[in-house]
């Protein structure tokens, strides 16, 4: 996995498991971590492609990215 990888397996190995079962059974999970996982494709795009976007945008989308990570590891535990 590269530095940039910030899948939820990746990041929260230990809940893996966990993450699955969520996915298949809180259609909210399933929601959000959907949305996390287009957040996070675009974002990692954009920083192994070099694409010139905005400051604020990409910083909006990292931020955003990070709070949807934060309310998911909170429905993980």
């Amino acid at each position: 996995m590269s530095d940039l990888d910030h899948s939820l397996y990746t990041d929260f190995p230990e809940y893996r498991e966990r993450i699955h079962l969520l996915k298949l059974e809180d259609p909210v999970f399933a929601s959000k971590a959907t949305e996390y996982h287009k957040l996070d494709h675009s974002v990692r795009g954009l920083e192994m492609a070099y694409l010139s976007v905005s400051n604020d945008c990409f910083r909006d989308m990292k931020m955003r990215r990070l709070r949807l990570k934060d309310e998911l590891f909170r429905m993980l535990q």
